[in-house]
């Protein structure tokens, strides 16, 4: 990948092969016209290329984090799934510390976990209110959880 030109997306400049996941890593920062500083974390649950989230479990996991986040900052802009199945991008005002976002993604995995529905899964609220898996969810999220230590640790 070295001899690759630089691309404008910066995650298609990341060595997908080097990565370890599951991890938490500052894919993007901006500082917008006003100063406003805008950060994109990169939150990666499945290591790329050899494992992935189906989508009904990605789906739920995007409508609890979405919901749930808020509960614990009025920071968050976007939680949005990647099209590779393999992780979410959390897209937040400020310029947060590792162990903020961290902190922040723990608690509300931990949410997750005991959920009993999955808001807004359903025709009204949503483009495919039927493509939801609480259950698949709550998997993801537990096995992200249970890889806390690591979360840190980018590169194999």
């Amino acid at each position: 990948m070295s001899d690759a030109p630089t691309m404008n997306v910066e995650s298609f400049n990341l060595d997908h092969r080097a990565v370890a996941a599951p991890y938490i890593r500052v894919a993007d920062r901006k500082t917008l016209p006003h100063g406003d500083v805008i950060t994109k974390f990169d939150v990666r649950f499945t290591q790329p290329n050899v494992a992935y989230l189906d989508m009904p479990a990605i789906h739920s996991l995007e409508h609890l984090f979405a919901e749930k986040s808020r509960n614990h900052s009025d920071a968050i802009i976007d939680f949005s799934p990647m099209g590779c199945q393999t992780g979410f991008y959390l897209i937040v005002r400020g310029e947060p510390t590792f162990d903020d976002i961290a902190n922040l993604v723990e608690r509300t995995l931990r949410d997750v976990l005991v959920a009993t529905e999955v808001p807004a899964a359903n025709e009204v609220q949503c483009g495919w209110g039927a493509n939801h898996s609480l259950e698949g969810a709550q998997s993801a999220a537990s096995d992200f959880l249970a890889a806390r230590a690591s979360w840190s640790q980018v590169m194999a």
